[in-house]
């Protein structure tokens, strides 16, 4: 199991001496990736969860891979349908080669309405343009004479039946979206249930998870995975570790857009499950 970490690249306390330091921290204390977040167009939709700046995931994702070396770099998710496939595909493909072939194409449907009209991208249309985009994509990435894609995992967001099927269709791994751990070790047998339903082999699971350190246990059924004490929180993942996941990520932002002012916390939680990696990474 890789573990990886979901960087903050929104909200008011973002900038790029700040996105500098969580690339390398999560690099430097050893995690397998880090990813970034999608929206293009700030709707009174979005900015409910995500406030301004919104720094595009392509466009700092290239500039990350400069200043890190080893470490895999991701988006969770972008938005399918907001982009022309072929633009997404070159993009994609560029990024990984430039990269030493390190990208994780994460992707989704979708959900902010406004965002969609501000687009002009029919809401209502988003599921199969997502699956026509995909399509395209991986058409345009075997011509490896002008994209020379490589390999890119495409990891397909959404905890929906939906995007469950369409990770089985069209993906190399699943990847649902915090979530209780009882949900996911249901969700783990749901995605091989379903994949035989389907006669298809079934995809990864790579499930992005809380990340909230506190001081006290936090109890209750509405505990996500991810959310507690550090002994809380290793225990979630050796609990994940054995649905043999590909890669589990870890999402310190907990929907407050005034977290970003003060990054310090969340990289303390980086840093207090880091101490842990040795033996969460064991085979």
């Amino acid at each position: 199991m890789r573990i990886g970490v979901n960087i903050p690249n929104f909200g008011p306390g973002t900038d790029p001496g700040v996105l500098r330091g969580w690339a390398e921290r999560v690099e430097g204390h050893g995690f397998d990736l880090l990813t970034l977040s999608d929206h293009v167009v700030l709707t009174p939709d979005v900015t409910e969860q995500y406030r301004p700046p919104f720094y595009d995931p392509f466009t700092t994702l290239a500039w990350l891979a400069g200043i890190t070396g080893r470490i895999r770099i991701g988006t969770t998710v972008v938005i399918v349908p907001y982009r022309h496939p072929l633009l997404v595909a070159r993009m994609a493909a560029n990024l990984n080669d430039l990269s030493g072939g390190r990208l994780v194409l994460g992707v989704a449907a979708g959900w902010a309405r406004q965002e969609f009209a501000a687009l002009g991208v029919p809401f209502e249309r988003r599921g199969a343009l997502t699956d026509d985009h995909l399509r395209v994509i991986r058409e345009a990435w075997a011509d490896q004479d002008d994209y020379r894609a490589g390999r890119i995992p495409v990891w397909i967001g959404g905890n929906s039946d939906a995007g469950l099927r369409r990770a089985i269709r069209l993906g190399d791994a699943w990847h649902p979206l915090r979530a209780t751990p009882g949900w996911l070790d249901a969700a783990a047998d749901r995605l091989r249930a379903t994949a035989h339903e389907l006669g298809r082999p079934a995809p990864a699971f790579a499930p992005r998870i809380a990340l909230r350190l506190t001081d006290r246990p936090v109890t209750g059924p509405g505990r996500l995975a991810g959310e507690g004490t550090v002994e809380q929180i290793v225990a979630d993942l050796d609990r994940l570790r054995k649905l043999d996941p590909d890669t589990v990520l870890l999402d310190p932002y907990n929907g407050d857009p005034d977290e970003t002012l003060r990054p310090e916390a969340a990289w303390r939680a980086v840093a207090a499950v880091a101490a842990h990696l040795p033996d969460l990474e064991r085979p």
